[in-house]
């Protein structure tokens, strides 16, 4: 039988109720009387009583604990919440031959995001390629190549303005609650087996800024694991190198010594949509556009299929839409080997 708190009213006449049938000739109804405030009172403070109940019937269960309940289940299980990691990266510094930018010296972006130098650099030809990292975690610190640096204060012989050598990358939030949940609930649900598929996409997802990951055993031959993985909460979702040597130290840590691990970016395969929406207005096409990337988020993967009647499904989806046409694409949408459909442009006729 499910638990079904009462409300404040209720527990109000409740209380007036049983007042009423012990106490005979007595009325707890009747403004300003003694009853009715005690029964208020001791309603309110059952009503709180209830709520604690409520609460914590969430907490006993893993997959409606909240955030710190959940962490406790997490590390029972021995799950981790991923940190938030800082944003590394280059930056072009010019100056005098041999001046040295030293360690820990800070630059800034035009936002007041800070960088601090990671490796004292001496000046050569003119320029030196500079090792920084966000001085705050998570992913406000990543940058597009060439974004404009400045020293915070002056270092002899350095120029005070420099620029990312190439993207600054890296840098991802501290893990959210679902994400962890879900990682929690694959533990519970599919335990180690000591380096089966399960195991090799539990691995890939530790690692800070990793959300999906896909595994395909003997790919290259007997022996041989192939995974791939995203970062969905980038703008690119595409891993970098550093990313890729990352998840692959992980895996090489955890894998049986006789498996081969080979940790590789899905090539991005953009799917291009052409649609006919009644009614075609703004709001519809922006619903339809998110719709669709929800769709693909959530069932692109390297090699698969995305079903033209799920596209249909999430076009159908969108608010404020009434009837609609897909044009483009005109069949289920198969990607190649290795490659992972993405969102392209999505055209409204």
């Amino acid at each position: 039988m499910p638990f079904n708190r009462p409300t404040l009213t209720e527990l109000v006449d409740r209380v007036r109720d049983d007042f009423d049938s012990r106490l005979p000739g007595a009325d707890s109804r009747l403004r300003r009387s003694v009853l009715d405030v005690l029964g208020r009172v001791i309603s309110g403070a059952l009503h709180g009583a209830y709520g604690l109940l409520e609460w914590l019937s969430r907490q006993i269960f893993p997959d409606t604990a909240e955030a710190e309940s959940l962490a406790r289940w997490a590390a029972i299980w021995g799950v981790t919440r991923k940190a938030a990691t800082p944003a590394t990266g280059t930056a072009t510094v010019t100056g005098t031959n041999g001046a040295i930018v030293p360690l820990g010296a800070i630059l800034a972006r035009v936002d007041a995001v800070e960088y601090k130098v990671t490796a004292a650099t001496t000046i050569v030809a003119g320029t030196a390629a500079v090792p920084i990292e966000a001085v705050v975690a998570g992913d406000a610190g990543n940058a597009d190549a060439a974004t404009q640096l400045v020293f915070s204060a002056p270092v002899a012989g350095i120029n005070a303005v420099a620029a990312a050598a190439a993207a600054i990358t890296g840098g991802n939030e501290e893990e959210g609650d679902e994400s962890l949940r879900d990682r929690l609930l694959t533990r519970i649900q599919r335990p180690p087996h000591g380096g089966n598929a399960n195991d090799y996409s539990a691995w890939a997802l530790a690692v800070p800024g990793v959300t999906r990951a896909w595994v395909y055993p003997q790919e290259l031959g007997l022996g041989t694991v192939t995974i791939r993985f995203v970062m969905d909460d980038r703008i690119d979702i595409i891993p970098t190198a550093p990313d890729v040597a990352a998840v692959q130290e992980e895996i090489d840590e955890q894998r049986p010594v006789t498996a081969t691990a080979y940790v590789v970016a899905p090539i991005p395969e953009a799917v291009d949509f052409t649609i006919r929406a009644v009614p075609n207005t703004l709001d519809v096409q922006n619903a339809i556009t998110e719709e669709l990337t929800d769709l693909l988020r959530r069932e692109a993967e390297p090699g698969g299929t995305i079903l033209i009647s799920h596209i249909r499904e999430a076009v159908s989806l969108a608010a404020g839409e009434t009837d609609h046409e897909v044009i483009l694409p005109g069949a289920n949408v198969v990607a190649s080997a290795g490659a992972l459909p993405v969102m392209g442009v999505v055209s409204f006729v």
